[in-house]
């Protein structure tokens, strides 16, 4: 997907929405625990009743690899299940891969050609040769950790290297790999009031923005400091949408919730427009 095409399923939307696919079976409906295959049950679900209110949807990796081969599986027909239904919405593998060069290749032939996602997160430690493979890959996106909103991120993110911030460092640094445009970044909405500071660094680029609702992210932060002319925001929601409801009535409840997001992002929308 080009990123322009992204851009355009925003403004016709009016949604900036990702909805993030964390399917837990200790978590989802016991009733779907008698389906064949409840984690796809429960993904396609979640999906066709949240479609029309998001842009995006972000499987997180380990939540299918938990499971091992029927995770996999369940993973392989929900991304197929997507591009087939709704191939305007964005992919987001949320995987957190970064090696050696050779070794990122194949986790980008993985994510990228064998499950077709538009694109992966990265965890940027081990510098350019661990992310440019990802980046060789047209109209695919890689999704570098710039600052998570998890309580462990001032460990060493916000730690001062040569008189700037170890997160601002890495986003710099990063702009100078081959096919940089390809590149997003993650910033945590419990990190908001650090968005501005990165919209000095990378004004334009698109942030994935996971920690809405459920974290305790304000979606108005968020966009006070981050919304761009072409939006360039993705804010994520997982378990407030999806587990909004153990009951059968699941997805219906996870589309009102998934339409209450959508319906604040359509205001902060119209405000960027005036």
């Amino acid at each position: 997907m080009r990123i322009e095409d992204l851009v355009a399923q925003i403004k016709k939307k009016k949604s900036f929405l990702c909805v993030g696919l964390d399917t837990d079976l200790e978590k989802i409906p016991s009733h779907l625990l008698d389906e064949e295959d409840p984690i796809f049950a429960f993904n396609k679900a979640i999906i066709d009743a949240t479609h029309n209110y998001c842009v995006a949807y972000k499987p997180n990796i380990a939540f299918y690899e938990a499971y091992g081969v029927k995770g996999w599986e369940a993973l392989e027909k929900t991304i197929a299940y997507l591009n087939k239904n709704y191939p305007e919405q964005f992919t987001i593998a949320d995987a957190k891969r970064g090696d050696i060069g050779n070794t990122s290749t194949r986790y980008a032939k993985a994510f990228f050609e064998e499950l077709n996602f538009d694109s992966i997160t990265i965890a940027p430690y081990m510098g350019k040769d661990s992310v440019e493979p990802f980046l060789e890959f047209e109209d695919k996106y890689a999704i570098l950790l710039a600052l998570t909103s998890n309580q462990g991120a001032f460990d060493f993110q916000s730690k001062k290297m040569e008189g700037s911030e170890l997160y601002k460092h890495v986003i710099r640094v990063s702009k100078s790999y081959d096919n940089s445009d390809r590149l997003m970044y993650v910033v945590g909405a419990t990190k908001a009031e650090y968005i501005g500071e990165i919209r000095k660094v990378i004004p334009e680029s698109f942030l994935l923005v996971p920690g809405v609702g459920a974290q305790g992210g304000n979606l108005q932060e968020v966009c006070a400091h981050g919304l761009t002319k072409n939006v360039g925001l993705l804010v994520n929601s997982s378990r407030g949408i999806i587990y909004a409801s153990k009951r059968t009535d699941f997805a219906e409840t996870a589309a009102k919730k998934a339409s209450e997001i959508q319906q604040l992002m359509a205001v902060e929308l119209a405000r960027l427009s005036e």
